[in-house]
């Protein structure tokens, strides 16, 4: 279970935290493509993106069942997920709702038992929570990647959900209250275990625009989310939300559905567009650049741009937190110029 620290609540709630809240992930795949030993060296380089880190005793991860590459891997839902590249996480190849007759006899997974993607020990999780407690920790629970519009689209799907959109198809109500019903199962299941944060992480946009129109999103996925976040804020438990692609056209809608934080893309968005329209209305979780600057700028671009984003988006108040996911073909003084700047800017406000 994942842990999240005070430093990180107090950002999130505008409570003038003692730096920004920093998170450099290196995507399992970079493992294979990068020597080993260099990138465990950068991380011990790096104290603050890495305070618990230890190279002696440093465990490589391991790749989830759907990132493997060339095995086909069928999820608690039945949807069929394939990859090509080992640590990267693929695409749904089979979709077994994308003819309406199988709906009849189709039973949903038991929020029970796993997330969708994977089994679940809900009696581990809580003796993690309990340790995390005693250790004066907060946990943080997620849904699966995709809990809503992208659940939709891996069982129907992306082509045939949005024609069952446009057409008002009155099964897809069917399918949504299944879906948000185990999707409620495992928020009411974090919420007992006393998770201070709740990450409803989705992808709603493309590299222009988002995936469905403004319209299609109030009337059939907003009210999901508005449903699934109600009970995180009556328990006092903070709503952390992330999208990749471009989002300016949902945003208000994806704001007013109850978020305290938002995890979106810095560049598709563009940097400014997201001072003018969402700071000082919920955190931004800002996901720095992974397709332009930091692939095939300068380490000086690097740093200019991490900078120019730490003075438009944060303030001494709190509001801000960043996050950067490394993936294959980032040059290496890259990759140290991302951690470099991170740590250099974490405390601008401090």
């Amino acid at each position: 279970m994942d842990a999240v620290t005070e430093n990180t609540l107090r950002a999130i709630r505008f409570e003038r935290p003692d730096h920004i809240p920093v998170i450099f992930w290196i995507n399992p795949a970079c493992w294979h493509h990068y020597d080993p030993d260099t990138l465990l060296e950068l991380m011990a380089e790096h104290p603050t993106l890495y305070p618990e880190f230890d190279i002696e005793t440093h465990e490589l991860p391991e790749l989830d069942p759907w990132e493997h590459a060339g095995i086909p891997y069928t999820d608690a839902w039945g949807c069929v997920w394939e990859t090509t590249d080992d640590g990267i996480t693929g695409t749904v190849t089979q979709h077994p709702l994308a003819n309406w007759d199988a709906l009849a006899a189709f039973a949903p997974p038991d929020p029970a038992e796993t997330n969708g993607m994977k089994v679940i020990n809900w009696a581990s999780m809580h003796d993690e929570a309990a340790k995390l407690g005693a250790e004066g920790k907060h946990c943080v629970g997620s849904l699966e990647h995709g809990h809503a519009f992208m659940r939709l689209s891996y069982l129907r799907g992306y082509e045939n959900l949005l024609f069952d959109m446009t057409d008002g198809e009155t099964k897809l109500r069917r399918l949504i209250d299944m879906v948000e019903t185990f999707s409620m199962g495992i928020v009411r299941r974090y919420l007992d275990l006393g998770a201070a944060m709740i990450c409803y992480p989705e992808d709603l946009g493309m590299q222009s625009g988002p995936m469905l129109s403004p319209e299609q999103f109030r009337t059939y996925i907003k009210p999901i989310y508005g449903h699934l976040t109600a009970p995180a804020h009556k328990a006092g438990c903070l709503v952390h939300m992330h999208s990749d692609g471009d989002i300016r056209d949902l945003a208000d809608d994806i704001v007013s559905s109850g978020l305290d934080a938002l995890n979106l893309q810095d560049l598709v968005n563009g940097v400014d567009w997201i001072a003018a329209n969402l700071k000082g209305r919920v955190c931004i979780d800002v996901d720095i650049d992974r397709q332009q600057i930091t692939r095939f700028g300068s380490p000086e671009q690097i740093d200019a741009l991490i900078r120019d984003e730490v003075e438009k988006l944060g303030s001494r108040e709190g509001g801000l937190m960043m996050i950067y996911g490394l993936y294959p073909g980032v040059p290496l003084e890259n990759v140290k110029a991302v951690m470099d700047a991170m740590e250099r800017y974490t405390g601008l406000y401090a």
